[in-house]
């Protein structure tokens, strides 16, 4: 599920707008920088309207919206859902800031950013067999009760609660992004049974609405920060009432589902571990996941100072990296569509996004901020198609009852990753230049590539392949 767009999270991609205040400035002062920035926001919504209309008609998309009981199943997931990411994109544009606000060095702000990742890869391995074993659905209602606490913490100018918020959140990280998941492939799959290409359906619209709620919540968060004068800790205290209502609506809608509950914990980990190094075709999905996701975090922490000399609109520059998400989830529902298979749509938009970082390698090199730009919305519509991509691909090659532990495992490299990264960029003796960096995103993505192509040669050979009356698609439980 996205998040990163997602989105999103103090480890996911809603950090590039970090420092950013996200401020619509006004056109009448604009530079050319700011009228192009402005038209190609103009022309990219167009083109995400158009997408997402075409992408409405086909077949999948019409056969799960004529069946009332899918309807509600996934009205269900997504009115909890998007609550969550909706509460994490608010707090996404003042983080930075807030830390700034309250006096903290860049150094010390950097250290509070690690020290989120580093939260995640210790204690978010934990939360996946943990949910599997006690439940999924008391695992999601913690996650509301946590991150509130991470909210709270905001209010405090001391570095202890700070410190202590970010290791929370990086907790509260990993609960979003493999709970959530877990509970709605299990009840998909398990409970009612519906099929299984509806499920690249739902993170499709999954990946889509995340892009039109990360725009929303950076003008929201900006409206109370700066326009009511509520200042930087305003975002946070609004993102606690969507964590309150959606926990609140878990506990009262949802069904409880569970993975492994033989398990202790220890064991639990220690099987979704040896369950991606021994099984080809999960660890070469977990490379591939982890290397994408570690690059488009890197970049997170490099757009604003590659595009700041050019004084763009930044509120502008992310929104129009939240359409392009919109534009490729669509795509990857047309591309679907039209018989192409999910591990092909995840293999382009690994592509995608090695284009767009070797585009970088040249236009940090001579400063040229437009290509820059360009190859940023390039890699952002590769993100788009990934996400729905590879929460399909997830559903069918992890086994049920390890799910959120091995979803949390593929976690922890990118933070590694993303944790290095960030230390590097600080530090002109290791990695001097800017297109060093995105060297090293592209020989990443060129791995991930290398391992995309193994994936769909053990993923292809594992199939069954389907009689003539399987190959149609099923009726569901509530059809019977």
């Amino acid at each position: 599920m996205p998040g990163a767009a997602g989105s999103n999270t103090s480890d996911n991609i809603r950090d590039a707008v970090i420092g950013s205040g996200f401020t619509l400035p006004l056109v009448g002062h604009s530079s050319i920088m700011e009228t192009f920035i402005y038209g190609s926001f103009t022309v990219l919504a167009l083109v995400a309207l158009v997408f997402h209309f075409f992408a409405m008609k086909t077949k999948s998309q019409v056969s799960s919206a004529n069946n009332p009981h899918f309807k509600r199943f996934q009205y269900s997931f997504f009115l909890v859902y998007f609550m969550a990411l909706f509460s994490d994109w608010l707090q996404g544009p003042y983080v930075y800031k807030l830390y700034e606000h309250y006096g903290y060095a860049s150094n010390q702000i950097a250290l509070l950013y690690v020290v989120g990742f580093a939260s995640s890869v210790i204690f978010g391995t934990t939360t996946g067999p943990l949910a599997d074993r006690f439940g999924r659905k008391k695992m999601a209602l913690i996650f509301c009760v946590l991150y509130s606490f991470c909210c709270l913490t905001k209010l405090s100018s001391k570095f202890f609660w700070l410190f202590l918020g970010r290791v929370f959140g990086g907790i509260s990280t990993s609960m979003l992004f493999s709970t959530f998941e877990s509970w709605y492939v299990y009840e998909h799959t398990e409970t009612h049974d519906f099929p299984n290409e509806w499920l690249s359906v739902t993170f499709s619209k999954a990946t889509f609405w995340n892009g039109v709620l990360a725009i929303n919540a950076g003008v929201f968060s900006n409206v109370f920060a700066e326009t009511l004068g509520y200042g930087p800790v305003a975002p946070f205290m609004l993102a606690i009432p969507f964590l309150l209502v959606a926990g609140f609506i878990i506990l009262r809608t949802w069904k409880e589902n569970y993975g492994n509950q033989t398990l202790d914990l220890r064991r639990s980990c220690m099987d979704g571990l040896r369950s991606i190094l021994f099984k080809e075709v999960i660890l070469y999905l977990g490379v591939v996941q982890s290397l994408f996701e570690a690059n488009m975090y890197i970049f997170v922490f490099q757009w604003t100072p590659i595009l700041g000399p050019g004084h763009p609109p930044l509120g502008m520059v992310f929104a129009s990296f939240m359409v392009c998400i919109m534009i490729g989830s669509s795509l990857h529902a047309l591309l679907l569509s039209k018989k192409f298979q999910a591990e092909q749509l995840l293999m382009m938009a690994v592509f995608l996004a090695i284009i767009a970082m070797s585009l970088c390698i040249y236009s940090t090199s001579v400063s040229h901020l437009y290509v820059s730009f360009i190859a940023f919305l390039i890699l952002e519509v590769a993100v788009g198609m990934y996400f729905p991509a590879i929460g399909y691909l997830r559903s069918q090659v992890i086994p049920e009852d390890l799910r959120a532990g091995i979803m949390n495992w593929f976690r922890v490299p990118t933070n590694v990753i993303t944790c290095a990264g960030l230390l590097l960029v600080h530090n002109n003796t290791l990695i001097s230049s800017t297109q060093t960096m995105f060297a090293i995103c592209t020989g990443m993505l060129s791995i991930a590539l290398l391992c995309n192509f193994k994936f769909i040669t053990l993923f292809n050979s594992s199939r069954v392949p389907l009689t003539p009356s399987e190959d149609k698609v099923p009726l569901t439980k509530n059809e019977t």
